[in-house]
Parts: C-alpha cells; sequence; structure tokens
C-alpha cells in the first residue's frame, strides 16, 4: 500500500498523471482541488470526465451542492477519513490537486480556532463598507505571506485570515499545519513543474479550451441554480469573470482574457505555496511517460 501525493500549479497535467499512475499500481484517487469538490463545476475545474478517469475510482468529487460551503477543517476531516478506510481496506492512495492548504490539512495538524461569530460579522461588515482591496491591503500588512497565497477576489478567505489573525494574535500563516507532525509521515509528495513560457501558454489554452467545450453556458446553467449567492463556488477562476459578462457589467472578450490572467497568477501563488514544502520531489517538464516512469522509480 502507498499513499501518495501530485500537486502544483494548474494545467501542469496533475489530473492525467494521477490516472496513469493509479492504473500501474492499482490505486484510487482523492480530489484535492476545492472547487472539484462541486457538483455542476465540470469544465471550469477541469474536471475529468469519467472516461478521462479511465475506470479509475476518484473520491471527494461532487460531493457539494453549489452553495454549500467547504472549508479546510471539514475537508481534513472527510479526507483523512476516506484515506484511512481505503488504507485500512489495502488499497493504495492517490492525492492529486493544485488546492495547497488542503494538501497540507492531509498531511499535517491543523491549528486554526474556531470561527467567533462576533469577530466574523464585524470583518465581514467592514469588508462589505471598504471593499476587497482595502481589506485585502489590511491582510498584506498583518500577514505578507497569507495576502500572497489569497487574491483579493477571494474575499471570504481574506475575511478568515483576518478572523485568526484577530483571534490568535499571530500571523495567519504562524497557524498553518507543521510539517513536523505529519499524520502520514511515510506518504510521498511529487510536484510537476513547467517553465513560465510553457504554463501560462498552457493555461491559455486550457482557458480557450474551456470556452469552446461551453464554459459560458455552463456559468449561466449554475447561475440559475444560485451561484451568484454561493459564497465559496462562485470564488472559483472563471466563474466570476463569465457572470460578470452575463450580467453586462463586461464583454465576452474581456471575460476570457481576464479568466486568463488570474489563472495566471493563480498559479504564480501554487508555485510559492508548493515551492516551501522541502518534503515535496519535483519532476521536471517532460512528457507523461517520463514523469510516470521518474515517479514509479521514486515509490519502487
Amino acid at each position: 500500500m502507498s499513499l501518495i501525493f501530485i500537486c502544483g500549479a494548474t494545467a501542469t497535467g496533475k489530473s492525467d498523471l494521477a490516472v496513469a499512475l493509479a492504473k500501474e499500481i492499482d490505486a484510487q484517487v482523492i480530489n484535492a482541488d476545492s472547487m472539484q469538490l462541486y457538483k455542476g463545476m465540470d469544465i471550469g475545474t477541469a474536471k475529468l470526465t469519467t472516461e478521462e478517469r479511465q475506470g479509475v475510482a476518484h473520491h471527494l468529487i461532487d460531493i457539494l451542492n453549489i452553495k454549500d460551503d467547504a472549508n479546510v477543517s471539514w475537508y481534513q476531516g472527510f479526507a483523512r477519513g476516506k484515506i484511512d478506510q481505503l488504507l485500512a481496506e489495502g488499497k493504495s492512495v492517490i492525492v492529486v490537486g493544485g488546492t495547497g492548504l488542503y494538501i497540507k490539512a492531509i498531511l499535517d495538524d491543523l491549528n486554526f480556532p474556531d470561527t467567533d461569530a462576533v469577530v466574523r460579522q464585524r470583518i465581514t461588515d467592514e469588508a462589505e463598507r471598504l471593499g476587497n482591496d482595502l481589506m485585502h491591503e489590511r491582510l498584506a500588512k498583518a500577514d505578507p505571506a497569507a495576502a500572497m497565497a489569497i487574491p483579493k477576489e477571494n474575499i471570504r478567505r481574506v475575511i478568515r485570515a483576518l478572523e485568526v489573525i484577530e483571534l490568535t494574535g499571530k500571523p495567519f500563516t504562524a497557524n498553518l499545519p507543521r510539517q513536523e507532525s505529519s499524520k502520514y509521515p511515510d506518504a510521498k509528495q511529487f510536484g510537476l513543474v513547467l517553465d513560465r513560457q510553457n504554463l501560462d501558454q498552457k493555461i491559455d489554452k486550457r482557458v480557450e479550451d474551456m470556452w469552446a467545450k461551453g464554459f459560458v453556458n455552463e456559468v449561466k446553467h449554475l447561475m440559475r441554480d444560485g451561484l451568484a449567492q454561493a459564497s465559496t463556488a462562485k470564488m472559483a477562476l472563471g466563474y466570476s469573470q463569465i457572470m460578470n459578462y452575463l450580467n453586462d457589467q463586461s464583454d465576452e472578450a474581456f471575460a476570457k482574457e481576464e479568466t486568463k490572467r488570474v489563472s495566471r497568477a493563480y498559479a504564480r501563488r501554487q508555485e510559492t505555496w508548493f515551492s516551501k514544502d522541502e518534503r515535496i520531489k519535483w519532476l521536471a517538464p517532460e512528457s507523461m511517460t517520463a514523469r510516470l516512469e521518474k515517479l514509479l522509480a521514486s515509490i519502487n
């Protein structure tokens, strides 16, 4: 039995490599992408289709409705429970995704305090009054590392980070899991990396492909289900940009280019996050076959 993590920036090929590896070692896959948890968010999250999963069992995909909230503590318990169940059944497990805090929450202890309703509401009211930019500037002054990891568009996470800082008197990142207390010390982590120019080109092509597959129609459908009122799901890359277009706040060309821009920026933040974890073995930008061979050699 093995527990393997495959991480890295968006569009680096994590999902396809996980499927290829799972078929080689007879493993099952655990999703660690915060937005692939949601039903109906398929095209914009690059969720593998049933056919693309090639018969490999995938868990923690399509388990939330669009208006449901997801948080790190909830995900930690859910993911660890599924991993422990599969390992107890004698199955190997591959955790794959680009949400760094979710992966870290599986591996390491969480030190976040419970939410304080009064503090949370006060900061939320301030955010509504002052706007995303000023709240993000406040976070940058209190914890520059957290501001780098959390985009200003994700005001829910900005608010949570400010809440944790106020409750603990410490930077948000000081409350992150500690590596020395890993729950799964024998787990192996692998990261996928591409050179900057190649990654940017892949991201731009991925966005073009999403548009061709019907990304705009997907957002239209989700808006009928309440996407605009969702506190977490609407923060997914591309979804808010398309909602702005559909609400006549921009044109479609701008929505597409803005989706490319925020996706490239997100990839930079992912690279920064994962680069700090010395447990990750990085796989060079090679073919799928070459990466798979190196990964197999590292775990056997």
